[in-house]
């Protein structure tokens, strides 16, 4: 059936857990475009034999008043012949036209499969690029195409790129905090670090109250958890 392994693209995607990617499916994804390249050919081999001959008539009825030509015998025979040519010609154009709209359609479908699936790993590799410090982790970067690792690199330069230039970290929390410093309890043990307002010593299970652009870095790490009571 058409467009099925494009079909099993789409539902592999649907069926990951949400934020989440599994391997590139690299030999369905060649086998589409293989189909791809199937359908255009065969849609274009169609289009090509597109043009066929009018289907030939009788004669006309004589008009009231003018002289009726005689017509023979053997006139008569080869206007039949002619006609049913000319309804094999036209029954092979239908079936030659409805060939090339599957085709078509096949085509379009695969096409749009093919987008969803490959839009919407995108959408996730860049969800990813906001909470892990580029690069990517290796047990991500494993299920990635090449093209998906060209893209997440250039995403986070770009990223990196902006905030150097406007001295801002857009990886913060975007809802305006009600107290710039929050509590926080040190799941590992990092060790003396500088942060913006002082040199705090991180030993695991620490509870500290840090400024919460120090404490996001480590808490989207999983080095920290914020407390809330």
């Amino acid at each position: 059936m058409y467009a099925k392994k494009a079909c099993e693209l789409v539902k592999e995607f649907s069926s990951s857990e949400s934020g989440q990617l599994s391997a590139f499916n690299s030999d369905v994804f060649a086998q589409v475009i293989e189909e791809c390249n199937t359908h255009f050919s065969q849609l274009q081999s169609l289009l090509r034999h597109g043009c066929y001959g009018l289907v030939p008539i009788l004669n006309p009825p004589a008009q009231e008043g003018a002289c009726a030509t005689p017509i023979s015998i053997s006139d008569v025979a080869d206007q039949e012949q002619s006609l049913e040519e000319g309804l094999d010609n036209q029954t092979a154009r239908n079936a030659d036209h409805f060939g090339a709209l599957i085709h078509h359609l096949s085509l379009v479908r695969n096409k749009r499969c093919l987008m969803a699936y490959v839009y919407n790993r995108a959408e996730v590799i860049q969800s990813l690029g906001w909470i892990k410090e580029a690069p990517l982790p290796e047990e991500i970067q494993e299920k990635l195409s090449s093209s998906e690792k060209d893209y997440s690199q250039n995403h986070s330069a770009t990223i990196r790129s902006y905030q150097l230039e406007m001295d801002i970290d857009l990886a913060v929390d975007m809802v305006p905090p009600k107290d710039p410093y929050i509590k926080v309890r040190v799941l590992e043990d990092i060790g003396s670090v500088a942060l913006s307002d002082q040199i705090a010593n991180l030993a695991r299970h620490a509870i500290l109250f840090l400024r919460r652009t120090d404490a996001e870095t480590y808490i989207s790490q999983g080095l920290m958890e914020e407390l809330t009571d």
